[in-house]
Order: C-alpha cells, then sequence, then structure tokens
C-alpha cells in the first residue's frame, strides 16, 4: 500500500484485503473518526444504514445524491473529501490473469440516481446580503466576493449588540418591487457560546438562535422557500465576561431545528418544516487571535477561496463547505494553539449552485 497515490486506491486494496466491502465500512468510518473528519464519518454511516436492508440498496436519498459521482469525459473526479465510501460497478472479469498487473479501468456506481432539485438563483441582484463586522476584519473581503456572486450587499462595521439586532430585523422586513431568490449573512463578532456580544462586551447579546429565527417564514414570509445562508466567526470570549443571563422572553434554543448534513428522508410540501432552507456555517476561536498583526479569520479566508473554486466548478454548498473543512482541518493540524472550530448544519431541500 505503500504506492497508493490516492484514497480509491487504498480502498481498492483493502478490498482486495477483504477489510472492506459495500456492507463492510466500519473500518473507514473509524478511521475519518481518528482524524477528525466527523463530517465524513457519519456519510459513511449514513450510507451503512442504507444498505442494512435489500429494499434500501438501490435508493439515493436527494440530499446525499451530489455525493454520487460517475468518471467520464464530461465529469471530473471529485475530491478526497466529497467521495463516500459506496460500492463500485467491476468491469468484466474476462482476461483475468492478463489484467493482474494491469491499472485498474475506471469504475460505475452501482446506486441509482434521484432527480435533484436546484434552488432557482436566477433573479437581478441573486439576493441580498448582510455582512455585519463588529471587529473590523474580513467584512471587506466577504463584500467583494458577494459582490461577485452578485448580491446585493449591505457591510456595517462596529455596530452595537442593540444595533446589530436592529439591522437583522430591519433585513427580515419585506421589500417593496424587490425580489430575491437567496439571502445571505455574514457575521464577525466575539461571542461566547450562544450569544454574539457585538462591540458590548460586557452586555447582554444576540442570541444566536434568535438570529436564525428572525429569518424563518414566520417572521420573515418574503425567504419562505428561499436559501437562507449564515456564516457566522465569533471570538470565543470567557465565560467572566459575557453576561449569561436572559430575559425570559427568549425562546429556548431546540437542537432539533436543525439537522446535521440535512434530513434523512425527502421532504414534500406538506412535511417541510418552518427551519427548512437554512445553512448555518459557525466557526469560532480564541478572542486572543485578535491580538495578532493583520489577523485574517483562516475560516473566512478559506471560504472565500471554497465558494469562488466552487462557482467556477459548478459544486454544491454542502460540497463547497467540505474542501473548505479540509482547509481547516490542515490549519488546526499545523497549529494546535490557534484552533478553529466549525459546526455546519443545514436544511437545504436542494442543490445550491453559487452561480
Amino acid at each position: 500500500m505503500l504506492r497508493e497515490r490516492s484514497f480509491l486506491d487504498v480502498i481498492d486494496d483493502l478490498e482486495k484485503l477483504d477489510r472492506v466491502s459495500s456492507e463492510r465500512v466500519e473500518l473507514i468510518e473509524q478511521c475519518l473518526r481518528d482524524i477528525s473528519r466527523v463530517d465524513l464519518a457519519r456519510k459513511v454511516k449514513r450510507y451503512l444504514t442504507s444498505v442494512g436492508t435489500p429494499q434500501h440498496r438501490a435508493v439515493v436519498m436527494p440530499h446525499l445524491a451530489q455525493q454520487q459521482w460517475i468518471r467520464t469525459p464530461s465529469n471530473p473526479m471529485p475530491t478526497a473529501s466529497s467521495v463516500s465510501c459506496h460500492s463500485r460497478q467491476e468491469q468484466s472479469t474476462q482476461n483475468t490473469t492478463e489484467n493482474e498487473n494491469i491499472a485498474e479501468p475506471e469504475r460505475k456506481r452501482l446506486f441509482y440516481q434521484s432527480p435533484v432539485d436546484v434552488y432557482r438563483l436566477q433573479s437581478d441582484p441573486r439576493g441580498e446580503c448582510l455582512i455585519i463586522d463588529c471587529v473590523g476584519s474580513d467584512g471587506d473581503m466577504l463584500e467583494e466576493m458577494f459582490n461577485g456572486l452578485q448580491f446585493k450587499v449591505t457591510l456595517v462595521k462596529w455596530p452595537s449588540v442593540e444595533d446589530t439586532l436592529s439591522l437583522l430585523r430591519q433585513a427580515a422586513q419585506p421589500r417593496e418591487n424587490q425580489e430575491v431568490d437567496a439571502f445571505a449573512c455574514c457575521i464577525i463578532s466575539r461571542g461566547t457560546a450562544t450569544d454574539l456580544l457585538a462591540t458590548d462586551s460586557h452586555r447582554l447579546g444576540v442570541r444566536l438562535d434568535t438570529v436564525r429565527r428572525l429569518f424563518t417564514p414566520d417572521y420573515c414570509p418574503r425567504l419562505a422557500g428561499k436559501p437562507k445562508l449564515f456564516f457566522i466567526q465569533t471570538y470565543s470570549v470567557s465565560g467572566s465576561q459575557g453576561c449569561s443571563s436572559r430575559p425570559t422572553g427568549h425562546p429556548p434554543h431546540r437542537e432539533e431545528d436543525l439537522e446535521t448534513d440535512g434530513y434523512e428522508e425527502p421532504l414534500s410540501v406538506e412535511t417541510v418544516p418552518a427551519d427548512a432552507d437554512v445553512f448555518w456555517s459557525h466557526c469560532w476561536t480564541d478572542e486572543g487571535q485578535l491580538e495578532e498583526k493583520d489577523h485574517r479569520s483562516v475560516y473566512l479566508q478559506a471560504l472565500r477561496e471554497a465558494v469562488l473554486t466552487g462557482q467556477r466548478r459548478r459544486t454544491h454548498l454542502v460540497d463547497v463547505h467540505t474542501e473548505m473543512n479540509g482547509v481547516i482541518f490542515d490549519h488546526n493540524r499545523r497549529n494546535p494553539g490557534a484552533r478553529y472550530n466549525i459546526n455546519l448544519r443545514h436544511t437545504l431541500r436542494k442543490n445550491l449552485y453559487m452561480l
């Protein structure tokens, strides 16, 4: 196995050693967990569940269909981070002896792909983007990125907690004669595990759960059924700096509102929940990094590169985030004292391409 050059080469050898098969992928799942790629390990686990019964073995759920691929001249090889360990159809076994020393030919997936819907992104502008930069870094870079994606961008720097909440409420209000196909919200702020502190580190902050709820159909019907993207970079302050008490009027946080890696079953119109069509990417790191000269968020820099690359390659946003997660993993390995942590949750019901 020392000669292997790719992830698929390793899997091929493991199959020959009878260590893995289309129904035995536990080893792969464990290896992914050992290298902290929990996102990919979950996909492997979901696959293992899907092949547990014969009637499920030829089904691919729509939210997983982007992970299935067939190597053809018009469909380039995906990166290792987006490859899942599904079984592959063997080519004809004729002339087996002659082919033993020949590189294994390309293989195709056994699974049939269900048609996957795509979010419409054709309005002019494509969508609205609100950028709230409470620390004065990376806001300009995000503004440039979303302008390039043909979003109408509003950038506000150094707002207070009160101003931040007001900006979010204004963004959720109806717009006359302006229909857009998507909404994006980027927030850069000091914070705690549950709150954004903006520029008021010693006051009660804006609850992260409140940010999301402001854009549900009940509060923002104009965005119902449209993708709502949240990219949040927080710099964690110690517990003594932020106020942990909260008025009773705030609703409790519900973990079930946003499902990690999407739904397990396809959704009909009748079963679409209030929190559907949300893409929530939250990254946090230590506040001390802001003391570095010319600090830039590794997360936001990686996001920019991944989104622009995904735009050129027409890559689904979930896969774009997986690519970015690999960059963060490499950074954390090289810089254990400056770790970035990412929590991705989404309820996207369709594929989303940032064209």
